[in-house]
């Protein structure tokens, strides 16, 4: 295996410069039906024939292993403005989901309310990544509203200017 010269700051900082989407994943609790979320900015569509998404969740999320054994979740695509929903469910804590307006989607998982668009997904398949694993899922139900979405671009949260 060969050792990388590349720093993670560099890596970081250079990457930076490609504007992402800001998406939150979301299902439930298989035990407790308590909702549980993560903020990603990975999530991209995969395929057209079978429709499938994919997005990267890091090693170190406590969030994805309680989402995982439902194997369903909704995928929220923050709309401009919805800064402070990001926000909330970046954290750690448990109760992440108490400062944020939701919903159940049409597969029982939570969906934020204003969301620009929304996804709701089947897990496929899970594949190592460095210090991630990348989710591969099938897409079962999605809906699209009007508006911008909420981007991260170079360490900050904003929106598309036409």
């Amino acid at each position: 295996m060969l050792t990388s010269t590349i720093q993670p700051r560099q890596f970081r900082d250079v990457m930076g410069h490609l504007p992402t989407g800001v998406v939150v994943v979301a299902g439930r609790e298989v035990h407790s039906g308590s909702p549980a979320g993560l903020v990603v900015g990975t999530f991209q569509s995969l395929s057209l024939d079978p429709p499938l998404v994919s997005f990267s969740v890091a090693l170190t999320s406590t969030s994805w292993p309680k989402i995982r054994p439902a194997g369903r979740f909704s995928a929220s695509v923050l709309a401009a403005g919805q800064d402070g929903v990001c926000q909330a469910l970046s954290g750690k804590r448990e109760d992440k989901f108490t400062a944020v307006d939701w919903f159940d989607s049409p597969d029982g998982n939570p969906r934020i309310s204003g969301a620009h668009a929304w996804i709701d997904g089947e897990v496929e398949h899970e594949l190592e990544g460095g210090d991630h694993t990348i989710v591969v899922a099938r897409v079962r139900h999605l809906e699209a509203g009007d508006g911008e979405p909420l981007v991260f671009h170079r360490g900050r949260l904003g929106q598309i200017r036409s």
